[in-house]
């Protein structure tokens, strides 16, 4: 298999950030040089908005991503630094497309592939990872501004069985939270959830109010659990659970191992 190379600071990292490794993923192994925390502020001139060992976690929770490599404290913008493997193509967005960059691939043989601004255009729906054949467990939410605390909930519910992932419609986040919500579309946000490694399948919900899963969860999914975290734990999640026999498990709100606890309110700053 071809091995394909990225190297990026992925500061803030997002859905177009998710559909660039998507297509990059498509020419072979995707392997990230990602800038350290130093390498950033010698070229940036400041430090990143979050360090790299939580971009790290992030990048490779995608399922787009074989491993993710440290960049090293001095790196140059359109060189590759010293690595352990030869790659066969460096992959860059368009908006990183420079002369210098190609001009390098010539000289070391490696294969320049600019993906294009109309290559990553739109949220396709991802296609289901294969089920382990366990148990189905579901999970409900905005995942407006999706971070490493979701990502690392959905790590820990994933053990225990097939994760589904509902995802609030636009309608309703705008009914329960008011204007301004959602940030990101319906599309997108599926998109991002349904791009981690973690997750079997991403939905989008159909109903309204905080059961507005229900649609989802009784006639698609038909789970044996749902997951919550404490910030989530409702009267009507727990009602509707024992209505339909489905066992209800409350987790703490715990940030992966060294990393900081991370909150949507607090990123989008309202």
């Amino acid at each position: 298999m071809s091995c394909v190379v990225i190297s990026a600071p992925f500061d803030t990292l997002g859905a177009k950030d998710l559909r660039f490794l998507q297509e990059a993923s498509r020419l072979g192994e995707l392997r990230i040089v990602l800038w350290t925390d130093s390498a950033i502020a010698a070229l940036a001139g400041k430090a990143p908005t979050f360090p790299f060992a939580e971009r790290a976690y992030f990048l490779q929770a995608s399922r787009y991503v074989a491993q993710v490599h440290a960049s090293g404290a001095e790196i140059k913008a359109d060189e590759l630094p010293p690595l352990d493997f030869k790659p066969d193509f460096w992959a860059v967005n368009a908006l990183d497309d420079t002369p210098g960059k190609k001009a390098y691939c010539e000289a070391k043989g490696i294969t320049y592939r600019v993906v294009s601004a109309a290559e990553t255009d739109g949220f396709p729906v991802l296609p289901p990872r294969l089920p382990a054949g366990g148990k189905k467990v579901v999970v409900t939410g905005c995942y407006d501004w999706f971070h490493t605390g979701h990502i690392a909930f959905f790590e820990e519910v994933s053990e225990l069985g097939d994760l589904h992932v509902v995802v609030g419609n636009d309608a309703n986040l705008k009914l329960l939270k008011g204007e301004g919500h959602p940030l990101f579309s319906e599309e997108e946000r599926r998109y991002n959830v349904g791009s981690m490694r973690f997750v079997t399948q991403a939905h989008v919900s159909s109903g309204s109010g905080w059961m507005d899963a229900e649609p989802e969860i009784c006639n698609v999914i038909k789970p044996d659990m749902y997951a919550v975290n404490e910030d989530g734990d409702k009267p009507e999640k727990r009602e509707f659970c024992a209505k339909h026999g489905i066992e209800y498990v409350v987790l703490k709100r715990v940030p992966k191992a060294g990393l900081l606890r991370r909150s949507s309110t607090d990123l989008r700053g309202f």
